[in-house]
Formats: structure tokens, sequence, C-alpha cells
């Protein structure tokens, strides 16, 4: 038997970290995650799965996931049921997630914004270019000697 389940998508409000009475860190976020096709519309529709992480990753997300982030989220899916106060049984669907991967960057977001402050436009944009990923180098091709591969 397997319960597993893979999700991208983007958080729809910032991280909510609680810790239970034993000391347990526990946070809980939702998922905005497209689905594969459009609606009569036209327009894209989205699922909003609720996620759970538990201890050291609850608090790394709750540190470093904001709202609007691209994240994916691997986990299993859990159903639990509780009665309200009203004396309904209640059922809840939620992911518990064993580990979950920041796809963008804090900084990706506003990566055009950072690169205006300080200065003039082209010193701030060869600050912001120290700062971004070295192997990309806007698509130009690295020059590597055959001395330095290891192969």
């Amino acid at each position: 038997m397997m319960n597993r389940v893979i999700l991208i998508g983007r958080l729809t409000k910032d991280p909510e970290l609680r810790y239970t009475p034993t000391g347990v860190a526990v946070t809980q976020f939702t998922l905005a995650v497209d689905r594969p096709f459009t609606g009569q519309g036209g327009e894209r529709e989205a699922d909003f799965i609720p996620i759970v992480t538990w201890r050291q990753l609850a608090e790394t997300c709750a540190n470093y996931l904001r709202k609007g982030r691209l994240t994916a989220v691997e986990g299993r899916i859990q159903v639990r049921n509780y009665e309200n106060n009203e004396g309904k049984r209640v059922y809840v669907t939620e992911v518990i997630a064993d580990n979950v991967r920041f796809l963008e960057s804090n900084r990706g977001g506003n990566r055009e914004e950072s690169s205006y402050k300080g200065g003039n436009r082209s010193e701030s944009r060869e600050d912001s270019r120290n700062n971004q990923d070295p192997f990309s180098d806007e698509g130009k091709p690295i020059d590597i000697s055959d001395d330095d591969l290891p192969f």
C-alpha cells in the first residue's frame, strides 16, 4: 500500500506556527495548486490544499516561507475527524508534509527592485549580478579550460 503525494503551488498566506502543549512545533499553510485544465470561461482553476508540517521542518517553513512563494511539498494524505461544538462530525483532509522545497529565493520577487537601490543603475545591476546564480551568466557560454575538468 502507498500513500504519497507531491504538489507544487503557491502559498495563499504566511504559514501559521504553533506549539503543542508538549512543545512540538507544528505549522499549517495552504497551497494553491493549478488544475491542468481551464474552466468553461477559459480561466485557470486551482485547488487549495491544506499542508501540515511538524518539528524542525515546521520551524523552517515558518521562518522562510511567505505568501505567494512557489513551493514543492512531498508527504502523505491524512483524513482526520472530530466532533465540533454543535455535536456534528467534521472530516478534515490534509497533507502531512515530510519534505518541503523552496522553489524561489526570498529575493526572487523583488530582484528588480533591489537592483536599483543605492547608486546608479549600472553599479546596482553589477551588485545584483554578484548575488545571483553564478551559473546563469545570462545565457552566455561558460569558458572552462580542459585542465579544469575532472574527466
